[in-house]
């Protein structure tokens, strides 16, 4: 690979100069570099090996996988709210929500109906706890592990888990059992990686193969899959369940996991070589993941993979916090909505995806893509405040409408960080990523779900308002490093034009003729 197609892949801190050895920076046939993957292979250029059974014909990869996990997610986890809802309303015997609606707000608060929100938003914590406490390190293993043993194999492993966690609901409302079961199927899910091992795989999949210019519209195509298939899965979500309940849509969820996992197989091609000799089990791939942010880092990034690592779980922990309650939300008065109401709130929730990536798009035409991401960051703190003070349909879905280009953020982050280690060091960057994406469930589980029956007789639209005021710490964050930059830029620029000016090449007999600095330069390098 020659300078300019290195320079195409990586920041111009990690790029040799004309000075370098580039055996310094690539390994040779017989050795491998200690930050170079395993059989990692160079963006563009073709897999020796790894290649599916049938290589799909599409312009695609890895989007089908992500959407169709996202679309079983999104119609799963309404549903799941809904149904623990019901099901603890029956244990206490609270009937309120029977049609679809509430008992009138204008009365006292009904004790049964808190009760029914404080258990439900715990056992919400609980089950969010279970998957978060085995899926900690076993996305940070499957992520790193991905740069040895390729990435269709970490895919199909957590596909399957996700259908496994489906078998177990359903096994629940068949056979009618306590909803602490809930809980083996959330471990269970967690010991294949969960939905933040595809998400690792599907974000290290793109971060490989693309080049710097368009990875942060790539990684935003990703998060637009997001977006569709969440939209697509709450409108049928809704309708369905009114329908027909909780049991077909639930099958259906099982068969997107499944399907995921045959086309990942089948049509999804490894970025990577793969090692038969890579181990699963190894403490080396948690040392790649550290390694990364370590003092020895190369070229210094290590302090902004940090901040920027630490903005990124700041914005997901509000984004994660505030979408486990729209659901409790809207069910409990004022709001009163019913299965049909909440699929379309988590449509409109989901359509932001589809509108931030085309804000994103031409954004970028014209503003740099901190800029973009604090614009972002100010559409959702926007859209929290006018939630926290929603009683009305109208002004719930007004603040979902001004949630616009709150998804704007999330791309730019993933991008950057990307843009700041190897290509061959994606899978490991993108399962610390994925480890934090996890951190951030507990994080928002722990501190939103418990936020919201505690103040709940106070100010109901308390834990959105928080979000908003929290968003304040990313987006002062991301203006300092960009404002940063930009004045590092322009003093890099004013001393080469002074430096320029004052060139030592001008002999003192042409500085008092008045020749030009470019002219002396020009005279005394011209060939003689």
């Amino acid at each position: 690979m020659d300078d300019s197609d290195t320079s195409a892949i990586l920041s111009e801190e990690f790029t040799p100069s004309a000075g370098d050895n580039m055996g310094d920076n690539m390994p040779d046939s017989g050795a491998v570099s200690p930050d170079l993957a395993v059989g990692d292979t160079p963006p563009g250029l073709p897999l020796r090996s790894g290649r599916p059974p049938f290589p799909c014909p599409l312009p695609v990869s890895v989007e089908p996988v992500l959407f169709l996990s996202m679309f079983s997610l999104a119609l799963q986890m309404p549903l799941y709210t809904q149904y623990l809802w019901d099901r603890i309303s029956e244990d206490v015997g609270y009937n309120g929500t029977k049609g679809g609606g509430c008992r009138n707000s204008s009365g006292p608060p009904d004790p049964l109906e808190k009760e029914v929100q404080t258990l439900t938003a715990h056992w919400s914590l609980y089950t969010n706890l279970g998957g978060f406490a085995v899926g900690l390190f076993v996305v940070t293993l499957l992520g790193s592990w991905s740069d040895r043993a390729g990435r269709r194999r970490v895919l199909i492993v957590a596909s399957l888990g996700l259908a496994l966690q489906a078998a177990v609901y359903l096994a629940v409302m068949y056979l009618r059992l306590p909803v602490a079961w809930f809980l083996l199927g959330r471990v269970a899910s967690g010991l294949s990686g969960d939905f933040n091992a595809i998400l690792a795989g599907c974000f290290a999949h793109v971060g490989h193969t693309s080049d710097r210019r368009s990875r942060t519209f790539r990684v935003a195509v990703l998060e637009a899959c997001l977006g569709v298939a969440g939209m697509l899965a709450s409108i049928i979500g809704g309708q369905w369940r009114r329908a027909q309940g909780y049991i077909n849509p639930f099958w259906l969820v099982l068969a997107c996991n499944l399907a995921a996992a045959l086309y990942a197989w089948l049509f999804v091609p490894d970025t990577v070589t793969p090692d038969p000799g890579a181990r699963l089990f190894s403490g080396e791939h948690h040392r790649a993941v550290l390694r990364l942010y370590g003092p020895r880092a190369k070229g210094g990034r290590g302090p902004l993979l940090w901040l920027y690592a630490l903005c990124f779980f700041l914005v997901v922990t509000v984004h994660f916090g505030s979408r486990d309650l729209y659901v409790l939300y809207e069910l409990s008065a004022p709001l009163c909505w019913g299965p049909e109401l909440v699929g379309y709130g988590s449509a409109a929730q989901h359509l932001s995806y589809l509108s931030s990536l085309l804000g994103l798009r031409v954004l970028q035409l014209c503003l740099d893509e901190s800029w973009v991401a604090l614009l972002g960051l100010a559409s959702n703190s926007a859209a929290l405040l006018v939630i926290s003070t929603a009683a009305t349909t109208a002004l719930m879905f007004t603040g979902y409408g001004v949630n616009f280009l709150s998804m704007a953020s999330t791309p730019v982050l993933r991008s950057k960080l990307s843009k700041l280690v190897d290509p061959s060091q994606q899978g490991a960057l993108f399962a610390s990523v994925a480890c934090i994406e996890s951190l951030c469930s507990l994080v928002a589980t722990g501190v939103f779900n418990s936020l919201y029956p505690a103040t709940l007789h106070i100010f109901k639209g308390f834990p959105f308002l928080f979000g908003a005021i929290f968003l304040l710490i990313p987006a002062s964050i991301i203006g300092s490093i960009r404002c940063r930059e930009m004045r590092v830029a322009h003093d890099g620029a004013s001393r080469r034009s002074s430096d320029h000016a004052s060139s030592p090449l001008c002999t003192d007999h042409q500085s008092e003729l008045g020749f030009p600095a470019s002219l002396c330069h020009t005279h005394i390098h011209a060939p003689k």
